[in-house]
């Protein structure tokens, strides 16, 4: 890839792509939104596949137990949205270290995907969750990877954050330094400090989802409960930054995201970025436009007729 093309897909897309979307669904309430967006938007995105990405909390037993719920909540999606699109498992644990992939049926298809695409029609995959599917499809194929896809990520903490300890991040820190060694066109969405200003709140999901559709309904009575469950009583807004990451794919004049270009930072394992001006470039999110964008999450899924 010429370093000129290489920085072309840095920037937004022109036109429309085929996407693979990474997600830990299962984990919060905020993937199933935009599994949902993504799909919405089959105008600006031909979605190839979901892979199930892995996760640990107290909504699963093991990384493994997380990734095959999540499994499941994206068929349940689709079920809701009457699609059909392809559903892989993912990696069963997260990369043991930086050089020995996590086999899985999510890894070798994005993996063999990328043999398909090239630096001039490059295939995106969007990850929302624990990165080790994607760093494991890059030591697969190290030079399919790194020259034929664009790697969007919404993991870690904005660069001036006192830490990385993000959950997409902190889980799995040798897969974070993979994708950010291996050389991709790479956009990075912060999580605190940039995309933790995307929220919604009780009153603003019943207004314009409760009701519409099955697919609103549930996405709305899933984020209203919640939220209920830790803040009854309370003032509370949700947040939904997952949905940031595909707006990536939309973000036509910038309608969404604010974004500047920095050298790819080093995820160290004590949950610190160091920085190396002579790094390669990587896109970086700064500024969610969110009043934009939840307009246009809200009126898509308002309006989906499936």
């Amino acid at each position: 890839m010429t370093h000129e093309q290489y920085l072309h897909n840095l920037s937004v897309p022109e036109k429309k792509v085929d996407v693979i979307l990474d997600t830990d669904a299962y984990n919060e309430i905020d993937d199933q939104f935009a599994i949902a967006y993504l799909l919405c938007s089959g105008d600006r995105a031909n979605t190839r596949a979901i892979c199930a990405a892995p996760f640990l909390n107290s909504r699963s037993k093991s990384p493994c137990d997380g990734m095959n719920k999540s499994y499941d909540e994206i068929v349940k999606l689709l079920d809701l949205l009457h699609m059909d699109v392809p559903v892989y498992r993912g990696s069963e644990n997260y990369l043991p270290n930086e050089t020995t992939p996590v086999p899985s049926d999510a890894a070798t298809f994005m993996a063999n995907m990328a043999n398909e695409y090239s630096p001039e029609n490059p295939l995106y995959i969007v990850a929302i969750g624990a990165i080790t599917n994607v760093a494991s499809a890059i030591l697969l194929n190290p030079k399919a990877m790194k020259e034929n896809t664009v790697i969007v990520w919404l993991g870690g903490h904005s660069l001036n954050w006192p830490n990385t300890k993000e959950f997409n991040m902190y889980q799995d820190i040798a897969a974070a330094r993979v994708v950010f060694d291996c050389g991709a066109p790479v956009v990075l969405l912060p999580c605190g400090g940039v995309v933790s200003t995307f929220t919604t709140t009780k009153p603003e999901l019943e207004y314009w989802l409760a009701g519409k559709n099955p697919l609103a309904d549930y996405l709305a009575k899933n984020a209203i409960k919640e939220a209920e469950s830790y803040a009854a009583g309370k003032a509370w807004s949700r947040v939904i930054w997952d949905v940031t990451a595909v707006a990536w794919l939309l973000n036509d004049k910038d309608r969404f995201l604010a974004h500047y270009q920095v050298p790819s930072p080093v995820a160290q394992y004590d949950f610190r970025y160091s920085c190396d001006p002579r790094r390669h470039p990587i896109t970086y999110v700064y500024q969610v436009k969110r009043d934009a964008l939840m307009t246009d999450l809200f009126t898509k899924l308002a309006g989906f007729e499936g």
